[in-house]
């Protein structure tokens, strides 16, 4: 179980508590009961059955009624103990055995009519191991010694690790008494104030963590200095640029231009909503280093994705000053080679690619920002590996400037969390003139009147998706899915009156580069495919999403595939089809995707659906590893440490005051349980 110290059994927390000064009757055991204490009479005692199914079963009788307990191990120890007519007090975990109720492997003592002196009003239950258990470690005995390490401790071995104003602002509980009071509390409502003062703990030293990380970094990392908005930039923003911008991309981009003229590098997270113009965003952040002299590059997930960047960058800037250059893993030598050149040369400008860039033989002559898109997708070392090919400083190189760019939205919550030692920006509005998706939810008998709208939008000269999931237990049985589903839809929409693309991971990359391609030339209407299309497509002529067995689809990825469709001024629709057979959750991720077409409120709910499951992953492990507080329970308590750490850091940036000593000391000495890292 993880516990090696007396700090780890202190940090093992009941998961409930009983209240074990209560006798209730054993006519009250209903299904609903989980836990129940009753007394009576023992009138049966019998070992039955034989080797593997041999059992102990004995039956207790109160005025009320008859109660079955059942024994499979220890069965003659615990036979020996038992005395037919004698009186005695049982606890356990209700169930049923054919309609009568049953407790297995409770805890029994003799019982002369009153709860024994001494009981505890709330007696804590701890988790334990079906290995512990049979070893005699079972969650009562971690109990007791859990009670026996509360009495060796006195106030300083748990010293006070919050300042005094944060205790006095909160009124939060001491922590010697907290961790006391959380374990075997007098009362409900000190247990609760103990719950509150440990989850607020929690929170505030992570956020405070990260604070400290993300202060270090601004007092310490070196970064070039972008000092001027210069001919490119103003030329690209006043002929070039194909919109007017938002409030919220105006907003980003003043972000950007204080971080890198600052001298500091730059880690920012940009995390902006399907369609949100992420990408000009980049350009012109790119645009920004070149004109002071530097290079920049932009590091994509798929081909797909970094030649779709490529293409759309090359058409913006056309007719501009401006050597813009690919490369993916399937770059042919010759062109590899001179793309390596020009870069080395410092003649390349811009430099688009899949994590092909990040790779030795790619030199700069001075790259000067990073951008990296879907940033999830890439793990920290390899995101480390663009540091090193920054510019050439006085003192060594220079790391880049770095923005990391995602499409997912994330929760306020997590986002402050998982990414807290990270500046981060949010892009919430929509560029003018994108109309919201229509969505819809269909089940598999309205397949002929969904094809029959589909033809419809194909006459209007559109184009459509049709996508099936991915079963991850078995790709066979994907592909199987895949290609039976392609063979229906090519009865819906036969040849030569409709051409439709297949796309999906099983081909060889030239075969879906060219599928991908006839479909973004228009060549063929209807693409039916995987998830392999959940990012970076961009066909504006796209006016339909069918997404099959929708159930099967978590709700980020059902927004990520709605939102390759409403990229042109043409209303667009996105159809979920699914069985009748729906569970909840399911049914509830379908009724949100319905509602609404912002990805931040479907990002809280996909949040409150799913819970935070394995965030720590995301970004540092160690940092989020609560054991108390829950990031969507605790809402309210995350964003008050938050705000309490960045009010301490702000005044105290390493913690030097009288008043935050004992914190200081604090996370010094758990320092070596954190995973510290300034890597974005």
């Amino acid at each position: 179980m993880n516990i090696f110290t007396f700090q780890d059994l202190l940090e093992l927390y009941p998961y409930r508590h009983v209240d074990r000064t209560k006798i209730s009757r054993i006519r009250e055991i209903d299904q609903q009961t989980e836990y129940i204490q009753v007394a009576g009479r023992l009138i049966s005692k019998d070992i039955v059955g034989d080797k593997r199914a041999r059992r102990l079963v004995a039956q207790l009788r109160d005025v009320s009624g008859t109660l079955e307990l059942v024994w499979f191990q220890g069965i003659h120890g615990v036979q020996k103990l038992l005395q037919v007519g004698q009186e005695y007090l049982v606890f356990g975990r209700t169930g049923f055995y054919l309609g009568s109720p049953q407790i297995t492997h409770p805890e029994i003592e003799p019982y002369a009519g009153a709860t024994p002196e001494g009981r505890n009003f709330l007696e804590p239950v701890y988790p334990s191991t079906e290995k512990l258990k049979q070893r005699g470690m079972g969650g009562r005995q971690i109990g007791k010694l859990t009670q026996t390490l509360l009495g060796m401790l006195k106030e300083r071995d748990l010293p006070e690790n919050l300042p005094p104003q944060i205790l006095q602002a909160l009124s939060l509980m001491p922590r010697y008494a907290a961790f006391r009071q959380i374990h075997f509390p007098a009362q409900p409502a000190e247990y609760a104030k103990a719950l509150s003062r440990l989850k607020f703990e929690e929170l505030f030293l992570a956020q405070l963590r990260m604070g400290l990380i993300k202060s270090q970094r601004h007092r310490s990392s070196q970064g070039v200095v972008f000092g001027q908005v210069g001919e490119l930039f103003n030329r690209f923003y006043s002929r070039h640029l194909p919109f007017e911008l938002t409030g919220a991309q105006k907003r980003v981009l003043k972000e950007i231009r204080r971080d890198t003229g600052s001298g500091r590098q730059m880690n920012r997270l940009l995390q902006g909503d399907v369609g949100s113009g992420k990408t000009i965003v980049a350009l012109l952040a790119m645009l920004l280093a070149v004109d002071n002299g530097f290079q920049a590059c932009i590091v994509a997930p798929t081909e797909i994705l970094a030649r779709q960047h490529f293409l759309a960058i090359s058409e913006l800037v056309k007719g501009m000053p401006l050597e813009v250059g690919l490369l993916t893993g399937s770059s042919r030598s010759r062109e590899r080679k001179k793309t390596l050149g020009s870069a080395a040369s410092g003649e390349l400008h811009i430099l688009v690619g899949t994590h092909a860039i990040l790779e030795d033989p790619v030199l700069f002559h001075r790259l000067g920002l990073a951008i990296i898109d879907e940033q999830h997708r890439f793990g920290v070392a390899q995101r480390a590996s663009l540091w090193k090919k920054g510019a050439q400083g006085l003192s060594g190189i220079i790391p880049p400037h770095v923005l990391v760019m995602t499409a997912t939205p994330i929760p306020r919550t997590l986002a402050m969390t998982a990414y807290g030692d990270l500046d981060y920006s949010v892009m919430d509005e929509l560029p003018p003139g994108r109309q919201p998706i229509g969505t819809v939810h269909r089940y598999e008998d309205k397949r002929p009147q969904v094809m029959d709208f589909i033809r419809h939008e194909l006459s209007k000269g559109r184009q459509a998706y049709i996508i099936f999931p991915l079963i991850e237990e078995s790709e066979t049985l994907d592909y199987e899915n895949l290609i039976k589903g392609y063979e229906n839809v090519k009865a819906w929409f036969p040849e030569p009156k409709y051409w439709i693309s297949r796309v999906d991971g099983r081909q060889p990359a030239g075969e879906r580069e060219t599928n991908m391609s006839r479909f973004l030339s228009g060549d063929t209407q209807i693409m039916v495919a995987t998830t392999v299309i959940e990012v970076g497509v961009n066909v504006p002529n796209a006016s339909v999403m069918v997404v099959e067995s929708a159930e099967k689809f978590g709700l980020s990825q059902l927004h990520q595939l709605r939102g390759r469709v409403g990229r042109g001024a043409e209303k667009s629709f996105c159809i979920l089809l699914t069985g009748r057979k729906l569970n909840k959750d399911a049914r509830e991720r379908i009724n949100t995707l319905c509602a609404t077409n912002d990805g931040f409120k479907i990002a809280e709910k996909d949040l409150e659906i799913r819970g935070p499951g394995d965030i720590e992953g995301t970004r540092q492990s160690g940092m989020l590893n609560f054991k108390l507080a829950s990031i969507v329970q605790d809402r309210a308590l995350l964003e008050r440490a938050r705000d309490m750490a960045e009010s301490i850091l702000d005044k105290d940036p390493e913690l030097r005051a009288e008043d935050n000593k004992g914190l200081r000391t604090f996370l010094m000495l758990q320092k070596g349980k954190t995973q510290w890292s300034k890597i974005s």
